[in-house]
């Protein structure tokens, strides 16, 4: 199990980095690792210290 650390983005949101191979499986980034277009996640809180992403394809 791979571990990503929270960090601090600014005074409202904190972040947490994905592995670029998997954004690369989805198509999010592009053969050099650099995001490939502009995407949107849905970030839902499920429960105790769980949370999904889930791609948005039309806003």
């Amino acid at each position: 199990m791979a571990l990503n650390k929270l960090r601090q983005l600014d005074r409202d949101s904190a972040g947490i980095t994905l592995p670029k191979g998997d954004l690369q499986v989805e198509g999010l980034v592009d053969e050099n690792g650099d995001v490939d277009g502009e995407h949107y996640l849905h970030v839902r809180h499920v429960g105790d210290g769980e949370w999904t992403l889930e791609l948005v394809e039309e806003l």
